[in-house]
């Protein structure tokens, strides 16, 4: 079971950030608030590189500065250690292999690939943008999801204000006078006695959940179960595909146009993709490839069909990693607004549900006092 936990932290910088975070526990929410902290970091170091090395700065030089000047004291420390690493006569790409916390198997497969080529501050201008563009695909996420997220947290603090104190207040009240209570007051109630006097059941439920989901998600079996069962959802399962089927054909076009070949770029692509089951048919894909498959026919099944199309046209025209971008642009475009249209559906829909249930309070609590008044007279 998960939690909304609002935080309130300081950048670097000293500039002060707030938010929303939705975990099992505090300690999640710290854990969450650092990658989040050493994301925002490589994001920036790896724009610095590249402009350093745009500008025809040396590597020793290069890494030397970004170190001195990184957010993260840690990015910082293992950035320290690549220089130390290069300078003793390893790769780049080796040495950023030794720090998997910071540098991800892309960025290290696009780095070796920059390497060989010779065209290194190329690579570092790819990856700066790929992961300019994720942080702002994932802060317009943040954005659109916040003032609802926002209005449900006070709503639901409000009934439970409603239920814990005022409702129980009233119904001593009403079993002070006596008499029968209509439908509705009996069900108001109930419910607050659920919350009052059941709040303990609430949290051994709440703690059990806890600590049984993650339990049965730990197994690969249910976590298999368990994204197959999410791509059948409607509508969130179509667009877990599409968020899925984007973030692998822009990893696929940036390790493509980096000069990798196709059956080790897609071995790394593959853990861009967000579901198990799609990561499972890019498996089937490479397989495939290695019997002689043409790519497309090999990823039916895997991608939706417009992302099949437009991966044969350019496996057929030698325009692949062009028509990859093409198709990660597209259903990013799709994402993005199906986010919006969710979340301009939702604001009114919780101003209704909302709007009901103290409607029903009210409504409830009328009827009891218009009863009371009758029998008065």
């Amino acid at each position: 079971m998960t939690v909304r936990f609002r935080y309130r932290a300081a950048t670097h910088e000293g500039q002060v950030v707030e938010g929303i975070v939705q975990a099992p526990s505090r300690q999640n929410v710290l854990e969450e608030l650092r990658r989040l902290g050493r994301r925002a970091a490589l994001t920036l170091w790896t724009r610095n590189a590249a402009t350093l090395l745009g500008a025809g700065v040396p590597l020793d030089r290069v890494l030397a500065f970004t170190a001195a000047h990184a957010e993260h004291q840690g990015l910082a420390e293992a950035v320290r250690h690549v220089r130390r690493a290069v300078q003793s006569g390893q790769s780049l790409a080796d040495a950023l292999a030794q720090h998997q916390r910071y540098f991800e198997p892309l960025f290290v497969a696009m780095v070796a690939a920059g390497e060989s080529s010779g065209a290194l501050e190329v690579v570092f201008e790819r990856l700066s943008e790929h992961l300019e563009e994720g942080a702002e695909l994932r802060s317009q996420v943040a954005s659109a999801l916040l003032y609802p997220a926002l209005m449900g947290v006070v709503a639901c603090v409000g009934l439970l204000v409603l239920l814990g104190f005022v409702i129980p207040r009233f119904a001593a009240i009403l079993s002070d006078v006596g008499g029968g209570l209509p439908l509705s007051t009996r069900l108001l109630v109930g419910a607050s006695a659920l919350v009052t006097k059941g709040w303990w059941a609430w949290l051994l439920l709440g703690g059990a959940a806890a600590y049984a989901v993650p339990s049965a998600l730990a197994r690969p079996e249910n976590r298999r179960r368990w994204h197959a069962a999410r791509l059948g959802w409607p509508v969130v399962g179509d667009l877990e595909l599409k968020y899925s089927t984007a973030k692998f054909a822009r990893t696929l076009g940036l390790l493509l146009k980096s000069g990798l070949p196709i059956v080790p770029a897609l071995n790394i692509a593959r853990a861009s993709a967000t579901n198990l089951i799609v990561q499972e048919g890019i498996d089937r894909a490479v397989a495939a490839l290695s019997e002689g498959s043409a790519l497309a026919p090999a990823l039916a099944g895997t991608v939706p069909p417009l992302a099949l199309q437009m991966i044969a046209v350019g496996d057929e025209s030698s325009r692949l990693e062009e028509l990859c971008f093409r198709v990660a642009d597209t259903y990013d475009g799709e994402v993005r607004r199906a986010l919006r249209t969710a979340v301009a559906l939702i604001e009114p829909a919780l101003i209704l549900f909302f709007g009901a249930l103290v409607g029903f309070v009210a409504l409830a609590m009328l009827q009891a006092i218009y009863g009371i008044n009758l029998k008065a007279f």
